[in-house]
């Protein structure tokens, strides 16, 4: 039988990466897709990442251990690796990245027997011609408790705008002058919009950027990689956005706002940590700045 085994890993946005990549893959070959949610999280010391998806809709049975290359998984996976980078691309059952640029390739791939999909495939270009297909499988299920509903309240009652704010280290960090570029596009364009701000340091953010005075709301209640997911489910409902150099702020913006949605993004290049800019990751019609 025919089937993708794919390699869940990374934060919550990349995580969606992997997946939306494989779905696609999965729906052009007419085969099963399958997930391993448990190999790309156990040597995770740095980060200490969990598999988040469950709270998205998503209808992919997980991977048993056998299909996790159980026993002695670390050996088996190198072993696969090693073989599969001396064939040709479309011949290797073991698909790792390379590079993180957009690489064709994977779209015209042909799947016989079990494929091994490993990599971030940071680009809607993976999987913009199954789009509605994804949107569905990725419908987040709403947080339940009252501080989250009240906040998706306010947010639904006003002229909204996440505002996403990511420190990463010293050489991966926008500037200040980003996102007080990016904010003064949106005063312009909009009547005094409201700022739903979601940062991992809410409080310096406060005190770095110049934030229009009583329009700014700061979310900072869902702490945790568990909790991750209904930040996103909030910043999803809001209808326009300022993103981060990061994944989680630019799926916020792809599974929010509508058709006619303003997405402002970093125009910058960004290697390592907080990587961002390269080819393929910034829909065409997102403004850069």
């Amino acid at each position: 039988m025919n089937k993708i085994i794919t390699r869940i890993k990374g934060g919550l946005g990349n995580q969606l990466f992997c997946y939306a990549a494989a779905r696609r893959l999965a729906l052009a070959n007419n085969v099963e897709l399958v997930i391993d949610d448990v190999t790309g999280f156990v040597r995770d010391r740095l980060f200490q990442r969990q598999y988040v998806l469950d709270k998205f809709s998503i209808p992919i049975r997980k991977a048993t251990p056998a299909e996790r290359l159980e026993p002695f998984e670390t050996i088996r996976r190198r072993l696969m690796k090693w073989s599969s980078r001396r064939r040709p691309f479309p011949q290797r059952t073991y698909l790792e990245q390379e590079g993180i640029d957009f690489d064709d390739r994977l779209l015209s791939l042909k799947v016989k027997g079990t494929v091994y999909l490993d990599g971030y495939w940071q680009s809607e270009n993976y999987f913009k011609d199954v789009e509605q297909t994804i949107r569905e499988d990725l419908r987040i299920i709403p947080p339940t408790d009252e501080v989250n509903l009240r906040t998706a309240e306010e947010i639904n009652g006003s002229l909204s705008v996440a505002l996403h704010v990511r420190w990463f280290d010293e050489t991966s960090n926008v500037s200040a002058v980003y996102y007080q570029r990016a904010i003064a596009m949106m005063e312009e364009k909009l009547e005094s919009p409201h700022y739903f701000l979601f940062s991992n340091d809410a409080e310096f953010a406060r005190v770095y950027l110049d934030l229009p005075k009583g329009r700014v709301t700061f979310v900072s209640h869902n702490r945790g990689d568990e909790n991750a997911y209904a930040d996103m489910w909030l910043m999803s409902q809001c209808q326009h956005f300022i993103t981060a150099n990061s994944t989680f702020s630019w799926w916020g913006a792809w599974l929010g706002g509508g058709q006619n949605n303003i997405v402002v993004t970093p125009d910058v290049e960004i290697a390592g940590i907080g990587s961002w800019g390269f080819k393929g990751l910034i829909p065409n019609e997102w403004i850069r700045v």
